[in-house]
């Protein structure tokens, strides 16, 4: 009994150990993998650092003019200026639009800034949890009034700049650049093709070009290594972006603005949202640049 109670204990340590070293493999491996990743993305960044730092100078000075909009805009509201409010409001918000794929990496201050009712609803929030441009577009509105809207206007101008101040320390990585791109372009052809951003002031256009443009920066931006890879692909693109940027200029006012988006009709949106999709597929490859 003795020798086979021995003999048991000497197989299950030997299971043990196997276990214990086959673990010990698992761990190694997926330690050398993410190695291996980290030193891929870190090469890639190299690579590109001239391109990062570009879009990095790109997006602060975006968000030094919507600081500067920003304080023109909170302005007006405290000043009980409704028409100059409304004028300010669209052209402001595009500085935002455009540098989106930074500003929403700060998950406390985009929601603050640019939240829709409809999305604190989905979170199971109400209107007393409300801030940001949104909010004081439906007081201008659905109101027409900026009576009450004053502390909101003070913390969206405090949101502003505290946001300026934390884009200094963001990690902007070819990734963020590239999965940014998309993103904009998602935002037009799924939410914003809709009219439900801009809901009340149906200055949805404005928002659509803003995306259009910062996206498009960021392809103008990787263009030169794109073609490096890809050439067919770049030329692609540069022929996607200037079929939406031609649509979206029959919709433009003669002072530089854009129509409100309750006179597009199906057809129009339709063929917005097409040409739209059609450059979100190949902007999807543009992540060529950095394998």
């Amino acid at each position: 009994m003795k020798t086979k109670s021995l003999l048991a204990i000497l197989l299950a340590g030997s299971v043990v150990m196997t276990g214990c070293n086959s673990a010990d493999d698992a761990k190694k491996d997926d330690s050398k993998t993410k190695t291996q990743e980290t030193t891929k993305d870190a090469s890639s960044t190299a690579d590109l650092q001239k391109e990062v730092d570009a879009y990095r100078d790109f997006a602060l000075d975006q968000l030094d003019k919507f600081t500067t909009e920003t304080e023109k805009f909170v302005a007006a509201v405290k000043d009980g200026d409704i028409n100059k409010a409304k004028e300010i409001y669209p052209t402001a918000r595009m500085y935002y639009e455009r540098s989106e794929p930074i500003a929403e990496s700060f998950g406390d201050l985009d929601p603050r800034i640019d939240a829709r009712l409809a999305d604190l609803k989905d979170e199971g929030k109400g209107a007393e949890d409300w801030t940001g441009y949104h909010k004081i577009e439906y007081g201008l509105w659905e109101k027409n009034t900026t009576k009450g809207y004053e502390k909101v206007a003070d913390q969206l101008l405090a949101d502003a700049k505290e946001l300026r101040g934390r884009v200094e320390t963001a990690d902007v990585t070819p990734d963020l650049m590239i999965t940014g791109a998309v993103d904009l372009l998602n935002e037009v052809s799924t939410s914003k093709i809709t009219g439900e951003e801009e809901i009340y002031s149906h200055t949805d256009l404005y928002d659509f070009k803003a995306n259009v443009e910062g996206a498009e920066k960021i392809f103008t931006i990787l263009e030169d290594k794109l073609k490096e890879k890809d050439a067919d692909l770049a030329k692609n693109l540069a022929d996607k972006f200037k079929a939406v940027n031609d649509l979206l200029a029959k919709y433009e006012t003669k002072d530089g603005g854009y129509v409100s988006y309750t006179e597009l009709t199906k057809d129009d949106t339709k063929t917005l949202s097409e040409a739209v999709n059609q450059l979100g597929e190949p902007l999807s490859q543009m992540g060529v640049v950095v394998e």
